[in-house]
């Protein structure tokens, strides 16, 4: 790599969060390194950071470097690929930079780019037709999936997330300013797949679209919510549908509910037991599915249909369904108090 195309990921000590959100938005590759004139890497952002310290009240203009992480993985530039790949794999991580013995940057690895991103045969849909309701006054004039975190749309953080893993065919659903969403991705081409577009005459609910696609689809089909932002794994979601042989596959996510009361139990007018600001944990629905084709079949045409009514059809009749765990960041922008708290409003 180009020491010129080295300083699209180079953000300097001195600047702001918005400028690393402006590096990160301009390079795609959701990174940002922290260095100065001399290219010392002091730290990196990704966007996760960003998003992040969004909620811990950061803003805007905070010091970019109060985002960095200092500990980051690095490696030299005589550093073989296949160990390289097994440090990505073992990390969990997508980019490694390159730094000499003076800590400059050299280069930087990126995951895609070491065992080549294979193009999956899985088409994705992604729901994108709601009102948004709860979110006005801002959805007044864009649909939902379009309102901008951390400087880019939802909406588009989904569709580069889901190229990033090799899929390249993907449907989106459009009702609500259906327009806005169509003169943004246009076919897809420049973001680096194929974009159908499924319009919905009225609202048909989470899974009602699904009835609109195309015949001929024939491998198991991702489906998500268009106000998800999400760093899941979907190869692995892919993976376990396949390796369960589920007939459907739904993704949860951990959701912690704290109470900020004692809770007490009683019998008559006896104390039992008194605790104090009791955590309830549950696993809850991250809008996120895999399908297999065949259930196309069972979306009632052009009607309103909510995917939870699929997937309490299928335990109803005993067929296997399974659940996936996402233990990556995942939010559900869906009411202004998520959207405000993830802009660090």
């Amino acid at each position: 790599m180009e020491s010129q195309d080295l300083l699209r990921f180079v953000v300097r000590p001195e600047q702001t969060v918005r400028d690393a959100m402006l590096v990160i938005n301009g390079n795609w590759r959701e990174l940002a390194l922290v260095a100065g004139d001399d290219m010392q890497v002091q730290g990196v952002i990704t966007d996760g950071d960003i998003r992040r310290g969004l909620l811990d009240g950061l803003t805007m203009d905070s010091p970019a470097a109060s985002l960095m992480t200092r500990e980051y993985v690095h490696v030299g530039p005589n550093a073989d690929r296949a160990g390289v790949l097994d440090l990505m794999k073992a990390r969990s991580i997508r980019q490694v930079p390159v730094l000499d013995a003076q800590r400059r940057l050299v280069g930087i690895h990126f995951l895609e780019a070491l065992i080549g991103t294979t193009e999956k045969p899985n088409a994705a849909v992604i729901m994108a037709g709601g009102e948004g309701r709860r979110l006005r006054p801002y959805t007044d004039t864009r649909p939902k999936p379009m309102m901008e975190v951390a400087g880019r749309p939802i909406l588009e953080r989904i569709v580069l997330h889901l190229v990033g893993f090799g899929i390249k065919r993907i449907f989106i659903s459009v009702n609500y300013l259906a327009h806005i969403i169509q003169d943004h991705f246009g076919d897809g081409a420049s973001f680096g797949c194929t974009i159908d577009y499924l319009h919905e005459a009225q609202p048909l609910g989470s899974g009602g679209a699904l009835s609109l696609l195309p015949r001929g689809i024939e491998h198991p089909l991702l489906v998500m919510n268009g106000d998800l932002i999400s760093q899941f794994d979907v190869s692995r979601l892919l993976e376990q549908h396949t390796r369960d042989r589920a007939e459907a596959t739904l993704a949860a996510r951990h959701h912690q509910v704290d109470i900020p009361f004692g809770v007490i139990d009683v019998e008559g007018t006896r104390l039992m037991r008194l605790t104090e600001k009791p955590s309830t944990h549950y696993l809850v629905n991250a809008g996120i599915y895999v399908l297999a084709p065949s259930l196309l079949d069972s979306i009632p045409r052009a009607h309103f249909f909510p995917m939870t009514d699929l997937f309490e059809a299928l335990l109803r009749e005993g067929r296997r369904v399974s659940v996936y765990r996402i233990e990556e960041d995942w939010i559900d922008v869906g009411r202004r108090e998520d959207l405000s708290r993830a802009n660090g409003w």
